[in-house]
């Protein structure tokens, strides 16, 4: 290496030397992995690497082959074909006591116990570095008590496991491992049946260790905001193979979700965290949704429409909306849904531009709704282009008309466009599933009129 460097200059030797330092180390290579339980293929074709220092989550639905994959990458099932390499060694050749000593384990469930301490238990984790009729010294006492430290859950040391609640047993079977002086750990669901305190805290535990202890986690989880929360990267596994492997935003999309688990959800950047965050709206992907021709016009703001994008769509409404500023919390609604919107600048009123798209819109509908939003100067024009349907003989439904007062901030001009718009024999209803059942009303009644039409040409 220090021949290769006296060719280099001074300043590129040390940017060379800095990239050699801060390479991660890989601990695990898997490489075209098999798997099998008897003649069942569990896995196929795994191929991944993790480095030192990474949290990797693994997801999938029940029966993808996660747990497998965690026995794989211990030694305790065999791959048919290919190999798991840990720190470049083929795992296969490894002895049972050596391999312990650089990987530990933490089952979904873990043993019953007898009446032993919590510093019982933890000590277990130092066997692997203790000869056969060895007792444990000083120093396992010390690292058993620094991993009780780590794990948090020193003030248990005197008491029994059987005393302890889930959350705390959890934390000492992690101490358990951590006593191993691992390089590796493996976890199965880890927060199973915890509550959100425990798992949160137990998730803390987990990602520190990452970033203060250069500790690869590979951890399965059923949690996607967790999995998010916590993990570097993540490997989504669906009918035996890998379907993607990288970052949270490469991985869990609209269409891996729907593709994977059979369901729809809401994908957006948490406001305080920054990281995304999983709301499932419907066991039906979306990419299974199958509109009507009756088409409804939604005219809403400030989170009213939401329920009644979710709603109207699963119902199988075409839907559209009319002007949203693209901060809205209804814009980005819409933009998870099969829903036409039309679009404004953040905090901006509505443009001419956009007015004219919103009435061309909502003209071409069968049917408009106006939910209960607050009414300013900015969105006033939405009203507007009800009124020009309302006036082409387009149903409006208006929802609790009777709250505008409350919601009206533009110094009456709202209340004034509203007697308007009323004043055209507009529907009212009084909440957002009576509007949603006099659509439907209406769309039956656009049917019947259009067989009977369809019947006197005949």
């Amino acid at each position: 290496m220090r021949r290769a460097l006296l060719h280099l200059s001074s300043k590129e030797e040390g940017r060379l030397i800095q990239r050699l330092k801060v390479q991660p180390m890989v601990l695990i290579r898997v490489q075209g992995v098999d798997c099998y339980y008897d003649s069942e293929e569990i896995l196929e074709n795994i191929s991944f690497k993790a480095d030192e220092g990474e949290f990797l989550g693994i997801l999938g639905p029940n029966g993808a082959g996660k747990t497998t994959l965690l026995n794989t990458l211990c030694g305790q099932l065999k791959p048919r074909v290919g190999t798991v390499l840990v720190s470049g060694e083929d795992i296969s050749g490894i002895p049972q006591k050596k391999l312990a000593q650089t990987m530990a384990v933490v089952p979904q469930t873990s043993p019953t116990y007898l009446d032993f301490t919590v510093l019982d238990i933890v000590l277990m984790g130092r066997s692997p570095h203790l000869s056969r009729l060895e007792g444990e010294g000083s120093r396992d006492f010390q690292i058993a008590l620094e991993a009780m430290a780590t794990a948090r859950v020193s003030h248990l040391a005197r008491k029994s496991i059987t005393q302890l609640s889930g959350g705390e047993r959890q934390r000492v079977i992690i101490a358990r491992a951590l006593a191993q002086e691992p390089q590796i750990l493996l976890l199965d669901e880890p927060t199973l049946h915890l509550d959100i305190s425990n798992q949160l805290e137990i998730m803390e535990v987990l990602r520190n260790l990452c970033r203060e202890k250069k500790l690869l986690i590979i951890a399965v989880f059923h949690d996607f905001n967790l999995a998010v929360k916590y993990c570097n990267r993540l490997l989504l596994l669906h009918k035996r193979k890998i379907v993607a492997l990288g970052e949270a935003e490469e991985v869990l999309t609209k269409d891996n979700v729907a593709k994977v688990f059979g369901v729809d959800v809401y994908i957006r950047h948490h406001p305080l965290t920054n990281s995304l965050y999983f709301i499932p709206l419907s066991a039906t992907p979306r990419t299974e949704v199958r509109s009507s021709s009756f088409k409804v016009h939604l005219i809403c703001g400030g989170g009213s429409g939401a329920y009644l994008m979710k709603r109207l769509t699963e119902e199988g409404f075409t839907v559209s909306t009319g002007v949203l500023n693209i901060l809205d919390s209804d814009y980005e609604v819409a933009q998870q849904l099969p829903i036409s919107t039309i679009p404004e600048a953040p905090f901006s009123p509505i443009t001419e531009h956009a007015h004219q798209a919103n009435v061309r819109q909502i003209l071409s509908s069968d049917a408009a709704i106006i939910s209960d939003f607050p009414l300013g100067s900015g969105n006033l024009r939405n009203l507007e282009a009800a009124q020009i349907a309302a006036s082409r003989k387009i149903p409006v439904i208006i929802i609790k008309p009777e709250t505008l007062t409350k919601r009206d901030f533009t110094g009456g001009k709202a209340e004034k466009d509203f007697k308007e718009l009323v004043a055209e024999k507009v529907l009212t209803a009084e909440s957002y599933d009576e509007a949603v059942l006099t659509l439907k009303r209406l769309k039956q009644e656009s049917a019947s009129l259009r067989q009977a039409q369809s019947g006197d040409q005949v």
